[in-house]
């Protein structure tokens, strides 16, 4: 293996020296291919160098970018199948979902028991910073409606689990930070579409409702599959008897639905109604997913090892159709979202550290919540931009911030991890 990652940074050399020469002649046959091929390499090979290995993912979502921008064409259609299609984005960013939430617990809900000051300056930080930050860059910058709307998207969303993983590396209060995650998580469905409704809805059309149902469907629905077999791994045998009933009952209303049933409800009930009819099938969907995916993990010891890489597979996935849909707009004000994301992000990290130092958290738990509020979920801003059926001008804000955010949050987080605190980090009451 680590013959092959040297191979794969000499395949970067190579073509760093190819792109150099094409830029210099002028010939993209020449130059296109071989940034692609610096960029795979890369992202291939950093894993020969343990001090670069943390950044591999992140090397992976700017050959995704890389890719879609140089060759759209490529990853907008296979023949006559649209890879922007609205039930595929579901399904991938469900998948990353899933695959985040095996990486969570019921026992990360415990943690607002023991700090519930610390989850409550937490998620009072996120859901107000970032929203607030976005709307104001939307105005410093001019950006387009709906490429603004986008970032006002992401600043809206729920902390993304990368948040666990800086806090865990700056070795700062992990208990907080997963608190803060799976609360801000829960209460998506609510805070998100009341903030789009509030700052966005001169920008693109908004419905809280429809916007309700849809992060149930993306985000709700799938991590609670993967809480239920975490509860399974637990759970007594009347428990499990019950889970088992619940998804055989799941599994009947499913195929009810699928022999006409669902044909049948919407000649009969208004669409509101319908579409809590359509969500509810979808919670059917996850216990029986939830149940099946636990007896298969009972067989497969290491699946659930696997699934942050699923996840991180459908993250590169809906990167590079966001880019490659939206490559008009990014070369149009790509430079300015870019600099739009590292304003968000760094406001993010200030005023979650320093609001939180203001409430009285000691510098560790600070740390958290920085991270808590300068790190959001840039699947659910993907998701809910292609329910929306804007991928290529809402998405383009999730596609671009996403990947900053991973580099500026690995930074700070070596950064936090040379320099300890020197107060106590014990949890705050």
């Amino acid at each position: 293996m680590a013959v092959l990652r040297k191979l794969c940074l000499g395949v970067a050399g190579l073509g760093l020296i190819l792109f150099a020469v094409g830029l210099a002649v002028g010939s993209p046959p020449l130059w296109q291919p071989a940034a692609v091929a610096v960029t795979v390499g890369l992202a291939a090979g950093l894993g020969a160098w343990p001090a670069l290995r943390g950044y591999q993912f992140t090397a992976w979502i700017a050959t995704a970018v890389a890719a879609g921008l140089i060759y759209p064409a490529a990853f907008l259609r296979w023949g006559d199948f649209d890879l922007r299609n609205k039930w595929v984005i579901l399904l991938v960013v469900q998948t990353v979902m899933f695959g985040m939430g095996t990486q969570m617990s019921l026992r990360d809900f415990a943690g607002i028991l023991k700090a519930p000051r610390g989850v409550l300056v937490g998620i009072v930080c996120h859901f107000s910073v970032m929203p607030l930050v976005g709307l104001a860059l939307t105005k410093l910058f001019h950006f387009p409606p709906e490429i603004a709307a986008g970032i006002i998207l992401i600043g809206s969303c729920s902390s993304g689990l990368a948040s666990n993983v800086m806090a865990y590396l700056a070795r700062a209060n992990l208990v907080l930070s997963v608190t803060v995650t799976a609360i801000t998580t829960m209460v998506a469905p609510f805070l998100t579409p009341l903030w789009m409704k509030l700052l966005a809805s001169t920008l693109v059309e908004v419905s809280f409702f429809n916007m309700m149902m849809e992060i149930i469907k993306i985000v709700i629905v799938p991590i609670g599959a993967a809480l239920l077999h975490d509860y399974l791994k637990h759970a007594t045998l009347s428990g499990r008897r019950r889970v088992l009933g619940a998804a055989v009952a799941g599994a009947a209303w499913l195929a009810f639905l699928a022999l006409g049933g669902w044909s049948w409800l919407s000649g009969v009930l208004p669409a509101a109604v319908l579409t809590t009819v359509g969500v509810f099938g979808f919670f059917a969907g996850a216990i029986v997913f939830g149940v099946g995916y636990h007896r298969l993990a009972l067989r497969l010891p290491r699946l659930d090892h696997f699934m942050p890489g699923a996840s991180m597979a459908g993250i590169v996935y809906f990167t590079t159709v966001t880019t490659a849909a939206g490559r008009d707009n990014l070369l149009m004000v790509g430079a300015l979202l870019f600099l739009a994301a590292a304003m968000h992000n760094a406001a993010g990290y200030f005023f979650g550290y320093w609001l939180s130092r203001g409430a009285g958290l000691d510098k560790n738990s600070a740390r958290s919540v920085a991270f808590e509020v300068g790190l959001q979920n840039g699947g659910m801003a993907s998701g809910l931009a292609g329910a929306m059926g804007k991928l290529a001008t809402v998405g383009l804000a999730a596609a671009i911030f996403s990947p900053w955010m991973n580099i500026s949050g690995s930074l700070l987080a070596n950064y936090w991890k040379r320099k300890p605190p020197s107060d106590s980090s014990r949890l705050p009451s």
